[in-house]
């Protein structure tokens, strides 16, 4: 439970609908004071200057907004979201070892999101921001440090996918606000988050055929399901989907193995994936602005 401490205040907002919506109170956080209502009902203005330990007092507000059931209109678009990180500048030259230290002292963040008509899955755009990077590499914070980056990319967009697939896990976290949750809860968009690796919980056998899934448990919390391990390419690891926000756990799955392609990570997700890596290189050549 968060404190008193927490300065918790009211806001009130009107969620999208068709027609105006009726007004609501809705608790925030007092980090997310100060938001200024968007059209799809939801303001981007939260702060990202907070310490570690703030960050996971917001995450504990944050779940308090989670929907886990189905809560969304005719899906026309989707898109894919990732984020990847890079050391510029006179820093560079320090060259961190290893993986850990490269994320530790990475000063640049890279955000991608790719675009598609649904369920076609034509591409409609991709677009790209870089910002500079504020939050320390804390683990189970990760969302502090890409959805900054990625909500600048989003803005790009003539307009919002009515879907967001997330290079990230949702539910599936220690306190049950992963990146797809925090980004689905600010933007009040189902989101999903397609990962390909574990961060908590467990599962047991899973077949081998392509759309066979089983749940994912977290026995530290009396067996609660956080997600599913999903088998999304033949004989092949699976990948471990879980609920971003305003979506049933069964209906990430299946909407999950709509856009796979034969390759073991979802058509979105992977697009957004080598984009980033793309705008990495481009960087490191000097060919690409930071804008």
């Amino acid at each position: 439970m968060v404190g008193t401490r927490s300065l918790r205040y009211f806001l009130r907002f009107a969620e999208d609908s068709g027609s105006r919506a009726p007004e609501r109170w809705r608790l925030l956080h007092y980090t997310m004071i100060g938001m200024k209502d968007k059209p799809i009902g939801v303001a981007l203005g939260q702060r990202w200057d907070v310490t570690p330990a703030e960050a996971r007092e917001l995450q504990e507000c944050l779940r308090a907004q989670w929907k886990g059931r189905d809560a969304f209109r005719k899906i026309r678009t989707v898109a894919g979201l990732d984020a990847s990180f890079i050391l510029v500048g006179s820093q560079a030259l320090k060259r961190p070892a290893g993986r850990w230290g490269r994320l530790r002292e990475a000063n640049r963040a890279i955000g991608c999101v790719v675009m598609y008509r649904f369920p076609e899955m034509e591409e409609l755009q991709r677009v790209h921001a870089i910002r500079p990077l504020t939050f320390p590499y804390v683990p189970g914070l990760l969302s502090f440090r890409e959805i900054p980056v990625l909500l600048e990319a989003l803005r790009k967009l003539p307009e919002l996918p009515d879907l967001l697939f997330c290079d990230a896990h949702g539910y599936a976290h220690p306190r049950r606000v992963g990146l797809a949750t925090h980004l689905g809860i600010l933007l009040d968009r189902p989101s999903i988050g397609c990962a390909k690796s574990i961060l908590i919980g467990k599962h047991g056998p899973l077949e081998g055929l392509v759309g066979s899934w089983t749940p994912l448990i977290d026995d530290r919390a009396k067996g609660e399901r956080i997600g599913g391990a999903l088998r999304t390419r033949r004989d092949t690891r699976p990948i471990y989907v879980s609920q971003g926000h305003r979506i049933s756990l069964e209906t990430a799955v299946a909407l999950t193995l709509e856009v796979c392609d034969g390759y073991r990570i979802p058509r979105p997700t992977r697009d957004a994936d080598h984009y980033a890596g793309e705008i990495k290189r481009k960087v490191l050549r000097g060919h690409s602005s930071e804008n």
